[in-house]
């Protein structure tokens, strides 16, 4: 797995951006290499601690235990008070300022690594709304055994490691989920508080959080952008703008994202055929559905299930250092 940022004016996969806004992505090739990482600050590399506003195509966990300085999420300044645990979401824009001393760890995963607890992707993104957690003495000991086997586990790469991996996230999620959520400090560049006249989809990240839910269950992925905006009422211009705006991604990329990993799910999890996944995640012509998941994975989804998620070299992530041209 390697990460690259897209830099301000090259847009994603080098087209020009429309807002210009740093688009960091995970690239992990498929069919045998896991889509998660976890390490320290250091050992992640320079974008785990970039200062200036980007955005991710994945989702990142951070839990600080040491630092000063600030973490600003969609505009919100949070203070570090270690220790903290930090939940950002696909799409959020975010950056580190004036930071000194920064330590801990930092986990990265797409959502193709909860292939065993769907619904956690919709846990994630609401804990990405609150992002930034305060930890009690308890909350704190815990959090710090469990990211420590999550790194242990990684850098063994021992027989089953990446169920384990994915069994330690699931805790992680649902614990995390639990805990209290902390208000950030009064942020000078707030936005003024929405209006309560407003209409309920006004805002385009509550927008993206609805759309985001209602295609990640296995009945939404098979929705069109034409049918999710029906569904949620709204124009398909109004979503499409809103979606993107919250998420750097089109309606339409991430209903094909939702597809996708919905089918992986069932090739790893289940001994249905590749034409009845095909009619499970909504095509008709299974040579159609092959052609589809070639071209969004780079493998067949028969090499895909007979990788069976096994790892078949070193999984560790090199570090994501920041180049003129990558990241």
């Amino acid at each position: 797995m390697r990460g690259t940022t897209v830099l301000p004016g090259e847009g994603n996969n080098g087209e020009p951006g429309e807002d210009g806004m740093p688009t960091h992505r995970l690239q992990v090739p498929m069919p045998n290499a896991l889509p998660f990482a976890i390490g320290t600050f250091d050992t992640i590399g320079p974008m785990s601690r970039a200062t200036f506003p980007h955005r991710h195509t994945f989702h990142e966990i951070v839990h600080v235990t040491g630092g000063t300085g600030g973490h600003v999420v969609d505009l919100n300044r949070f203070a570090l008070r270690p220790p903290n645990l930090c939940f950002i979401s696909p799409g959020q824009v975010h950056h580190w300022e004036d930071v000194t001393g920064l330590e801990g760890h930092v986990i990265l995963f797409t959502d193709d690594f909860l292939l065993d607890h769907p619904a956690d992707r919709y846990v994630l993104r609401t804990l990405g709304k609150r992002s930034w957690l305060e930890l009690s003495e308890e909350a704190a000991d815990r959090t710090a055994r469990l990211v420590a086997e999550l790194d242990a586990e990684y850098r063994s790469g021992a027989d089953g490691f990446h169920s384990v991996l994915r069994a330690l996230l699931h805790i992680l999620v649902v614990r995390s989920a639990r805990l209290p959520a902390h208000q950030p400090p009064t942020w000078t560049a707030q936005p003024p508080a929405p209006d309560p006249t407003a209409a309920p989809h006004s805002r385009p990240g509550s927008m993206a959080t609805e759309f985001t839910a209602l295609i990640g269950t296995p009945e939404g992925a098979l929705q069109s952008v034409r049918s999710s905006a029906e569904h949620l009422g709204v124009s398909v211009s109004y979503l499409s703008e809103a979606v993107k705006a919250a998420t750097g991604r089109t309606p339409g990329e991430l209903i094909r994202q939702s597809r996708v990993h919905e089918a992986k799910r069932l090739l790893l999890r289940t001994d249905l055929s590749v034409r009845q996944i095909a009619g499970r995640v909504g095509f008709g012509d299974p040579a159609y559905f092959c052609r589809f998941f070639r071209r969004e994975t780079g493998a067949s989804p028969g090499d895909f299930r007979r990788g069976g998620g096994d790892i078949h070299h070193d999984h560790r992530l090199e570090s994501i250092a920041r180049t003129p041209s990558s990241a």
